[in-house]
């Protein structure tokens, strides 16, 4: 992944940086798709990211933190909204 592939992951999600440096997106998730020396991960549940050099950095809902080499993430998708829960009964 580029930094530029980095920047269209975070518009998509319609993420905002804090002073912090973290990208968040209230009500979206972002999974990054990583593959190095024939294996593959995926990190789903994204809550926050950021760009440290050659890392990306990726804290999950769980409160996992993933450090990942820029150079081995190969996509970024962007979950729809998630929903208020929902309440019991009809409607």
């Amino acid at each position: 992944m580029t930094e530029e592939h980095f920047a269209a992951v975070v518009s998509s999600a319609d993420a905002k940086k804090g002073a912090d440096g973290w990208w968040t997106s209230p009500g979206r998730h972002v999974t990054f798709y990583i593959s190095a020396a024939g294996s593959s991960l995926t990190v789903s549940r994204v809550e926050a990211m950021r760009l440290d050099g050659p890392f990306l950095k990726a804290k999950t809902v769980r409160g996992e933190l993933f450090v990942l080499a820029l150079e081995d993430v190969f996509a970024g998708a962007v979950d729809g909204e998630t929903q208020s829960a929902r309440r019991a009964g009809f409607g």
